[in-house]
């Protein structure tokens, strides 16, 4: 993939619309006949776009490009790390203020918000030497 062809953006809003349209086929045929409520679907949803904002930065950025000579299991156990961070950090907060009375609106963002804060949180956790470069300048 070529990242002259589109902006950063770009890259980063067909991503999104990638994943959601992915996690959205899972929860329709796996999912949602396996019994998960349709008011769950949103945490599918924020799991599976949660490592395209971490990814698209790591990718896209010049200076961050040497994560990508890190061996292919290590990458992969990062993602791991992140999916899981957004599913469970996307879950607490949605479980959590779900009977509120909160707008659904609301509960949505707040769960987006979680579920991206703990993946970001486990990658950075794993690599902080990505992020060092920007604080030492």
């Amino acid at each position: 993939m070529d990242k002259e062809t589109l902006p950063r953006w770009g890259w980063l809003l067909l991503g999104l619309f990638a994943m959601a349209m992915l996690a959205n086929v899972l929860n329709v045929t796996v999912l949602g006949p396996a019994g998960l409520p349709e008011a769950y679907y949103v945490i599918t949803v924020i799991t599976g776009m949660a490592p395209v904002l971490i990814y698209i930065g790591v990718w896209y950025d010049e200076e961050r490009q040497h994560y990508w000579e890190h061996p292919r299991t290590r990458i992969l156990g990062d993602l791991v790390f992140v999916f899981l961070g957004a599913l469970i950090g996307s879950s607490i907060v949605f479980v959590g203020i779900t009977e509120t009375g909160l707008p659904r609106l609301v509960i949505d963002i707040a769960a987006m918000a979680g579920g991206f804060m703990l993946g970001w949180g486990l990658f950075w956790w794993r690599n902080p030497e990505i992020y060092q470069r920007e604080t030492a300048t």
